[in-house]
């Protein structure tokens, strides 16, 4: 496994620092990542990261940070999103939306998307009691 690099930061639980974490990712990409792996990256950052906020943190004062961790490797990146809200399990999470969810409407289908972008996604609780959002996805293309 070739390690190439990490970085990490925390951010406001605030919507509207959304296009500064955009930005901060986007400084670490690296050429070798395909346009259309680090598109759906950029969305799986998004979609974790509002959530984050509009859900984990609902009810949390905008101090309280949401930290972010990217890892990228030769063949793959993983996106670590922590938060502070209650735990969740995403498994019967999950299950609940794809049983429940509106197709047409325009919110509550994020966790949905990164679950089908991700190669692994899973969500666990730390043990400083924090949750950890994990996204990985291969560079390789799906054939």
């Amino acid at each position: 496994m070739i390690f190439f690099k990490t970085a990490r930061r925390q951010f406001p639980s605030d919507l509207y620092l959304l296009d500064e974490v955009l930005s901060w990712f986007n400084q670490i990409h690296e050429s070798f990542i395909p346009a259309k792996v680090w598109s759906q990256c950029q969305l799986a950052l998004a979609e974790g990261f509002t959530n984050a906020v509009r859900h984990a943190h609902k009810d949390y004062s905008a101090e309280v940070p949401i930290e972010i961790e990217v890892t990228i490797l030769a063949e793959y990146l993983e996106l670590r999103i922590w938060d502070r809200g209650l735990p969740l399990d995403l498994p019967t999470k999950l299950q609940q939306m794809q049983e429940n969810t509106n197709e047409r409407a325009e919110g509550g289908r994020g966790l949905i998307i990164l679950f089908k972008m991700a190669d692994t996604l899973t969500y666990s609780r730390t043990e400083d009691d924090r949750n950890c959002l994990l996204f990985v996805k291969r560079f390789a293309e799906e054939e």
